[in-house]
């Protein structure tokens, strides 16, 4: 405890220091062509062999900076710049855009290297499809079990991350997790993002990162938004099973100091079940960039999606094996749903000196959900079945304000940031009823009104020193949960409030420009659901999570980028899936450790190979040997490809994903069965054309997409039978498409 005051109090001591007696420091700024500010560029001076990176203003700070001397900028995907020092006046730099040169990249003092893995996969191969979009976290899996409506089943560290639980997504900043949602506790829907309007993924595993708050024990995932378009585009998609999609991607407004533009998409498919899914999906997106002032820059976003579906739901094997339905068939074919969100987020950016700057986002959100499904079909009503309907009506209220300053003392740089964060969650009509046919309400199981409110803060400090990094922070949050339960007599609203700090420290070591070790640690947490906090009378509100990673990111040849970690994760209270119910529950204490290894490999200009390979042990701990398996928790995960870009105009990919097996229960007498996919694309950029074909599944494998341990009985059965009960992943899929540009 006294280390952690004497921290603090060099912390303020350095904070308080006169000006007078800090290092007169050189600035600049960095742009793009279109004069942009661009973050992370590597700034070396090759006479005083000191650096430094811009932030997210494209500012750099450089101490003992002399006329004549050079300045080197290194950005991925940027030409490599060179400036002799004229005048001590701030430098405007504008570097050029380029094709990406793994040779290139430089590791150097960044906190967050790791987001270079992303950065090289999007460069290499775009997102193009909702099922690109979280396939790019390195070890990140997913898979889809509603008929393509509903949230994608997400895996990662040998969670099964039901649809966000212990995940914390972001866009723009703006939070995609739903607190106590109908489905599942941290539901997370990511269809309302067009895939072509991305431009670079953020991400963290592990609960190490102060200014992430709820579900981020896992990981963290932001994405970001295009601020312009290069040009305006239209891309038409057509493939099997009557699969259409259409995107319009337009220009409104590109000057030098503003930006607009919008996005619509429209996405059709009967799909491969038996039964249609007569899916559809309607995407509008538009975005306003400007600089109002040098300092004050704006950004507003709208956005709007609605989708609906029909869906054959979860199958029994033994169903299949017995031939009453095929692969693709279904028991309850009346399964499906809708949903709909609207997005408006405004943020504004002040620079308010060469030292500081603040950034402030607000943001609103309206969200509808209903989804109808039957896990286990004649268990509980040998009459009706078991089909249950979960809906609700969300307005999410929120917003981030951040301030940020660094510092020059003694040759360490200083930087920091003090944050606020704000959201309120107001469900109305929360509901889990018993249905018949999607048309026929035969009783009410929960339905009531949630209103939940979040507001954190955190305080970072990073210290760079030397060859070191170290970065401690502390984030302090605090949870009011409200519950009006409808079917109660009395109808009254329980309440229950909980606070919590989580500490965290990270130390980085930069042995050279291409070598990087480090550590993390950290405590995390994740919230539970209103429903279940105010019967608990608000025990085990927010188990924490502590987390300790151990790794090193490294570039032994220049062509060839290496990450390697060791990871431990300890979480107070696991939440597992109850598929007689198709909710999650809380459980016990688990504890996670395992290997995680990813890399990028240039051997020429034109060809890029990627590997990411994950082991995870993960274990119940108070549960007696054999007896300790987390159902579902993958043990092995590897994604590889290899993705062509020549100069030519041609351009594809070849990627495989391995899922192995996993127990599906306690005791690993249930096991769902691992997969092995290979996906295939060819394209050719012509002119204002791009003309391509992009194949799922190559080798046309029987695979299984998700798979639960569930217990059901089927209308001519007189027992129940517990067993896996699966969702049939893509056969093989062919679609084309043809993209415009002008």
């Amino acid at each position: 405890m006294n280390h952690l005051y004497f921290k603090l109090l060099m912390v303020v001591g350095v904070l308080l220091v006169p000006s007078t007696l800090l290092a007169q420091l050189f600035t600049g700024v960095v742009t793009n062509s279109k004069r942009n500010p661009l973050a992370n560029v590597y700034v070396l001076n090759l006479e005083k062999n000191t650096h430094a990176h811009t932030n997210e203003e494209g500012v750099f700070e450089l101490n003992n900076v002399q006329i004549g001397d050079t300045l080197q900028f290194v950005l991925m995907g940027y030409t490599e710049q060179k400036l002799v020092v004229s005048s001590l006046d701030k430098l405007v730099v504008v570097v050029k855009e380029k094709d990406i040169e793994l040779a290139e990249v430089t590791i150097g003092n960044k906190i967050n290297a790791l987001r270079l893995i992303t950065d090289i996969d999007i460069q290499m191969n775009p997102v193009n499809s909702s099922q690109d979009v979280l396939r790019k976290v390195p070890g990140l899996f997913i898979g889809q079990h509603a008929g393509g409506g509903k949230s994608e089943q997400m895996f990662l560290r040998g969670f099964d991350l039901d649809h966000g639980t212990d995940i914390a997504i972001t866009v723009d900043d703006m939070p995609v997790n739903m607190v106590s949602h109908a489905h599942g506790q941290g539901y997370a829907d990511l269809h309302f993002v067009i895939p072509e309007t991305i431009d670079n993924i953020d991400f963290g595993k592990g609960p190490y990162y102060a200014d992430k708050g709820n579900f981020s024990t896992a990981a963290y995932v932001n994405f970001t938004t295009k601020n312009q378009l290069q040009n305006s585009s239209v891309k038409l998609e057509g493939g099997q099973f009557d699969s259409w999609r259409l995107l319009g991607m337009f220009n409104v407004l590109n000057t030098h100091d503003h930006h607009a533009y919008v996005a619509t998409e429209y996405l059709a498919t009967d799909g491969y079940f038996d039964s249609s899914q007569n899916f559809n999906r309607i995407n509008l997106f538009a975005k306003y960039t400007g600089d109002i002032t040098e300092e004050d820059k704006l950004q507003v976003l709208l956005s709007h999606f609605t989708s609906s579906w029909d869906a054959s739901g979860q199958i029994p094997q033994r169903a299949v094996d017995s031939g009453l339905i095929g692969r693709f068939g279904a028991i309850d074919d009346t399964e499906g749903g809708l949903t709909d969100r609207t997005n408006l987020s405004i943020r504004y950016d002040k620079i308010l000196d060469e030292h500081s700057f603040i950034k402030n986002t607000v943001f609103y959100s309206h969200y509808d959900f209903e989804l109808y499904s039957n896990f286990t079909f004649f268990l509980e009503d040998p009459i009706n079945g078991d089909q249950i309907k979960q809906k609700e009506s969300r307005n999410l209220y929120g917003l981030q304000t951040e301030y940020n300053h660094s510092k020059v003392f003694n040759n360490t740089r200083i930087n920091w940031q003090a944050g606020f964060s704000l959201r309120n969650d107001v469900s109305t009509g929360n509901e889990l009823a018993h249905t018949v046919n999607r048309s026929e309400t035969l009783n009410y199981i929960q339905q009531g009104d949630i209103n939940e409110t979040n507001m954190g803060g955190y305080v970072n400090v990073t210290f760079e020193m030397g060859r070191w990094i170290i970065n401690p922070s502390l984030r302090a949050d605090y949870f009011n949960f409200q519950y009006n339960d409808y079917l109660q007599t009395n109808y009254e609203t329980q309440a229950v409030s909980e606070s919590t700090l989580s500490p965290k420290l990270n130390v980085f070591y930069n042995a050279t420009d291409n070598f990087q070790a480090y550590v993390k640690s950290g405590k995390g947490f994740h919230s539970n659901d209103t429903r279940v906090v105010v019967v608990q009378d608000g025990k085990k509100i927010l188990p924490s999570a502590y987390g300790l990673d151990v790794g090193y990111i490294w570039k032994p040849v220049p062509n060839i980028f290496l990450n390697m970690a060791y990871w431990n994760l300890y979480l107070d209270q696991e939440f597992v899936y109850v598929g007689d119910a198709g909710v999650v529950e809380p459980s016990g204490k688990t504890s996670r450790q395992g290997v995680d290894v990813s890399v990028r490999y240039q051997p020429v200009k034109w060809l890029f190979w990627n590997i990411d390979a994950n082991y995870t042990k993960a274990r119940a701990i108070d549960e007696p040997t054999g007896e300790d398996y987390i159902p579902l928790a993958p043990e092995y995960t590897l994604v590889s490809g290899l993705n062509v870009k020549h100069d030519s105009g041609m351009y594809g990919g070849l990627n495989l994903r391995y899922l192995g097996d996993r127990p599906a229960n306690e005791d690993n007498s249930i096991v769902a069965d691992g997969y092995t996919v290979v996906d295939f694309n060819v394209g050719y950029t012509f002119k204002q054309f791009d003309l391509g074909v992009q194949i799922q599944n190559l080798f046309d494998v029987d695979w299984n997409e998700t798979q639960f341990a569930t217990e059901s009985r089927l209308q001519n059965e007189t027992t129940s039978v517990e067993e896996i009960h699966f969702t049939p992943g893509t056969p093989f899929f062919v679609k084309a498409y043809c993209v415009y540009r002008f």
